[in-house]
């Protein structure tokens, strides 16, 4: 026991900070202080703030309030505010920012977060924050460029603890010790051991090596899960490895599998979050905007799916037109026939909410997919004979006939049925196509229900009632 406790270092708590949750009263107070041109008061309601939470705060302001705001800061802003920015102000934020303050907070940054930050400005904005890098960090973060963006070689820091496989518990600690603390990472959970070749066999956990005698191989405390990951990996794939391995870090190899840098879990998730934030904003059709985009640019990126969806309400109104007679005989279709429709539009959202969703974390896969879809059709066919049962008795006491009872429960089931085939196959099959099933699917699933139940419904009442 005292062997182990000599080999740490055991450091006093740090007093227990409460978490700093940003009101209304505080941005209220925030902007006042800009307001008067007071520094300090401005320095001190920020002081408590996470960079997360100012980078909020400066995504809520006008752009006119964050000019001043940050030039009021000045000085005091932090490279991880930058890293916390939505994109859609990023570029704004940086053309603020002096040149003096910018090289700053780069500097503070990971290669990773740098290169997050840079890979979308413009040349001359890149060449500003590259200037201020040394000239290894520079190096690391031209090269991770040359790398397709959203692949692993854009996502990894260069920033990695390795070690020789043949070293042992003691010769690691005293590494590390030995080691300024500028050449090692901010924060990192393994140290990753390499070939002669500098090829990873295997990482070691933090926690193993402080409970280990040093005198035991590193390779004898390697953690039995292990994933390298290539460079060229799309981030995507990445983020599903994280997830579904459970992994905290993993290191990232080029084309001769030799080691250049890691992806922890931090970025893993942040990648995570962003696919699964993306997939929902393309369902909506808002593509990537944000609060933070203007007016013309919010325009432009709905307008497109907006004009798909006319198309699609044209094609329905075209269906109905082909029984004009029958509406014009029968006023109480007009009356019921949305109902089949918005019935089967929802049945087919829910169902493509699920697909997209399964195809995101690659659990509907080639084994399994006409399970699934067998599987949505049986639950259309369910809920549609309920609810045709529910309109039946609405068409028959509502309306007195029960012909019309008839008609609206049959045009239910065949509706619900093919919402839950189109709500399922289509995101499939756009995937096997190579197009965004998050992108396309709700246009082409909406005009499927729209058209089938108007057809179904209307159909069968012009062939029963007329």
């Amino acid at each position: 026991m005292s062997e182990q406790v000599s080999e740490t270092e055991i450091l006093e708590p740090e007093e227990e900070q409460e978490a700093y949750v940003l009101g209304k009263r505080d941005v209220a107070a925030i902007l006042y202080a800009v307001e008067i041109d007071d520094r300090d008061k401005l320095i001190e309601l920020m002081e408590p703030l996470h960079a997360a939470d100012i980078a909020d705060l400066l995504e809520q302001i006008t752009s006119f309030e964050r000019t001043r705001l940050i030039r009021l800061y000045d000085r005091e802003f932090d490279g991880e505010i930058l890293s916390e920015l939505d994109e859609s102000i990023r570029d704004e934020v940086i053309s603020i920012l002096t040149p003096q303050v910018l090289q700053e907070a780069v500097r503070e940054l990971d290669s990773d977060d740098v290169v997050d930050l840079i890979e979308d400005l413009e040349d001359a904005q890149q060449a500003t924050i590259l200037g201020a890098l040394e000239d290894v960090d520079r190096l690391a973060v031209e090269q991770a460029l040359t790398y397709p963006e959203y692949s692993a070689g854009r996502l990894m820091q260069r920033e990695v603890v390795m070690a020789p496989e043949h070293w042992t518990v003691g010769q690691a600690i005293d590494y590390l010790r030995a080691t300024p603390e500028d050449d090692l990472p901010a924060q990192f959970y393994h140290i990753v051991l390499v070939d002669p070749r500098v090829r990873p066999v295997g990482n070691v956990t933090l926690g193993k090596l402080m409970r280990s005698k040093r005198d035991t191989r590193l390779s004898n405390i390697l953690e039995p899960m292990f994933q390298v990951i290539p460079a060229t990996r799309d981030e995507g794939d990445v983020a599903y490895a994280f997830n579904q391995y459970h992994l905290i870090s993993a290191p990232v190899v080029d084309d001769d599998g030799r080691l250049i840098g890691v992806i922890t879990i931090d970025d893993a998730m942040a990648v995570l979050d962003e696919e699964h934030e993306e997939d929902i904003m393309r369902l909506a059709g808002v593509g990537d905007g944000s609060l933070s985009d203007r007016v013309v640019e919010t325009t432009k990126q709905r307008l497109p799916w907006l004009a798909v969806n006319l198309v699609t309400a044209i094609c329905a109104s075209l269906v109905i037109a082909q029984f004009e007679v029958a509406l014009a005989q029968i006023v109480a279709l007009a009356v019921l026939m949305p109902i089949v429709a918005s019935m089967g539009g929802n049945a087919g959202t829910q169902s493509l909410t699920v697909a997209v969703r399964a195809l995101a974390t690659k659990d509907l896969t080639g084994s399994n997919v006409w399970r699934v879809i067998r599987r949505e059709c049986l639950v259309g066919l369910i809920n549609g004979a309920i609810f045709a049962v529910v309109m039946g008795v609405v068409g028959l006491f509502w309306f007195g006939s029960p012909a019309l009872g008839y008609v609206i429960a049959t045009a239910m089931v065949i509706n619900m049925v093919v919402a839950g085939l189109a709500g399922t196959g289509i995101p499939i099959l756009l995937e096997r196509i190579g197009v965004d099933p998050a992108l396309a699917s709700g246009a082409f699933v909406t005009t499927v229900t729209d058209v089938v139940g108007f057809f179904a419904f209307l159909g069968l009442a012009a062939a029963v009632l007329l």
